[in-house]
């Protein structure tokens, strides 16, 4: 049987392999008369917005339908199910705590985001933002930082799906069904919709988040109203945390939050982007914030109540429903994971599509990822070579051996430093970019500087002391992989975006 360091070394060469190799794949693919270049990649107004949006369908997403992008790529669902479990495996009693200081942290990034959003609108989402206020070294480490995060967040729900989609298939078929068949199937037909058409994406992931949302919360609250009518002293008094233990699931709980600001990659098919855009963004962190934080200290106390172990337990939600009641809950649960999990899927390879997209366009891809289909108005290039990369990872670890569990953890925490280094960089550009709109306020200036402040901490937390096992050696990956995005910046990113300028010119 392989160990589980065998399996993350799988993983290494897998996401070493899975980006380029979809670069590759763009080279040999012929460049389509279709493409359609833009001479201002950059839209700063509404009438600029109106004159060009990268051969993307323009002004085709209502307010609704942006915010479903923001939260689908958060992916609600899976917090619950899987995600606070893994973090009540690092921090204990104190899960809710984590909780509420990323809440804190994500909302000081989202009103970073936020001042940027109200003021210029792009598919390229943060590395936009960057760009236009940081050295071009550094406005290129959020670009890659944030293809790498979308396509690892897509990996990583591609493995919780198909964690899910087993259990559901055992308990309701009474049969298994192969990992990568399952990995294959739910990212082909994510690919399919994202290629497309965009408006159809939106509308299902709203609907999905939706019903998944409601199942859960419904459970919590029968949770708490069966079992919570006394607080639950061992969570508030933090009894038997540590602060190693609190500093890692801080950062796994931010995993959680990653992806709250896609909706920006939707700049050009959002209607009136510079305010709805806005609002989805800080909307879906406050949701989020009080969603996570209040089924963690369920789900714990719940967990109590029984006298199992939440953090080693890979059917939480069939525990809490047995205690509640309401065991059909359990299934259901799992069959609205399962679909939020395809909604997640989607929305990461559309959000790293348009990522690449833009960079592309700016010189950091190869020119043929700057191709949109003609009929869809759709990234299409772009959105092949996000969903192979989502898919060469999980498909490699699946067939060794890995469960679903385990790729999700670990793709989801490698995701989360390319979230945490792009939300850094972008706080810390923000005064610059205020001061020459002419809107820098103090106020800005504070937030700006507890966001980075934040994030950074976050980071550096995880570097040193290191932490033990797997999760370990995920920041090093991270750096190797930043690494090479810079090499290529340095050494053919500059020559491409001179070629990317005579392109736009002609």
């Amino acid at each position: 049987m392989v160990s589980k360091f065998g399996q993350l070394e799988k993983f290494v060469m897998s996401m070493g392999l899975a980006i380029p190799l979809a670069v590759l794949i763009s080279y040999a693919m012929p460049t389509p008369t279709q493409s359609t270049p833009v001479r201002n990649p950059v839209i700063t107004n509404l009438s600029e917005a109106a004159a060009t949006g990268y051969g993307l369908r323009r002004g085709v997403l209502s307010p609704m339908e942006t915010l479903a992008q923001s939260v689908s790529t958060m992916a609600p669902t899976t917090t619950p199910a899987a995600t606070i479990p893994l973090v009540c495996a690092l921090s204990g009693n104190s899960t809710w705590l984590a909780y509420v200081l990323a809440t804190i942290a994500v909302l000081l990034v989202a009103r970073c985001i936020g001042r940027y959003a109200s003021y210029s609108a792009s598919p390229g989402s943060l590395y936009t933002y960057a760009s236009m206020t940081l050295p071009p070294s550094l406005g290129a480490t959020v670009a890659w930082s944030l293809l790498l995060a979308y396509v690892a967040t897509g990996s990583s729900v591609i493995g919780g799906f198909y964690h899910y989609a087993g259990l559901v298939l055992r308990h309701g078929a009474g049969r298994a069904a192969a990992a990568v068949a399952l990995a294959t199937l739910v990212t082909g037909v994510s690919t399919w919709i994202a290629y497309r058409d965009v408006q159809i994406s939106a509308r299902l992931m709203l609907w999905v988040e939706a019903f998944s949302v409601m199942l859960i919360a419904t459970l919590v609250v029968i949770l708490l109203v069966r079992h919570g009518g006394r607080w639950d002293l061992d969570q508030l008094r933090l009894k038997g945390s540590t602060g190693s233990g609190l500093r890692l699931g801080l950062v796994m709980s931010l995993f959680s939050f990653c992806g709250f600001e896609s909706a920006t990659t939707m700049g050009s098919e959002a209607r009136n982007p510079l305010k709805t855009i806005p609002r989805a963004v800080m909307q879906t962190a406050v949701l989020g914030g009080v969603f996570f934080t209040i089924c963690a200290y369920a789900e714990v106390l719940g967990f109590h109540v029984v006298g199992q172990d939440l953090g080693t337990n890979p059917a939480p939600m069939h525990v809490l429903a047995d205690l509640s009641g309401v065991p059909i809950f359990g299934l259901l649960i799992d069959v609205g994971a399962i679909i939020s999990l395809f909604a997640g899927t989607l929305a990461c390879i559309s959000a790293a599509a348009r990522v690449l997209l833009l960079m592309a366009h700016q010189g950091l891809a190869h020119q043929s990822f700057r191709t949109t289909h003609v009929r869809n108005e759709t990234p299409s290039c772009a959105v092949v070579a996000t969903g192979i990369a989502a898919l060469l990872p999980v498909a490699i670890l699946a067939a060794r051996g890995a469960s679903g569990l385990d790729v999700y953890g670990w793709l989801g925490s490698l995701a989360t430093y390319g979230f945490i280094v792009a939300y850094a960089l972008v706080a810390i550009g923000l005064p610059r970019y205020l001061r020459a709109q002419g809107a820098l306020r103090s106020s800005d200036l504070i937030i700006s500087s507890l966001a980075a402040v934040a994030m950074l901490l976050a980071l550096a937390g995880n570097l040193y002391p290191v932490p033990e096992g797997s999760y370990g050696k995920l920041p090093y990956i991270y750096l190797v992989y930043l690494a090479v995005g810079l090499v290529w910046f340095r050494l053919g990113g500059r020559k491409a975006a001179t070629l990317s300028s005579t392109i736009d010119t002609q």
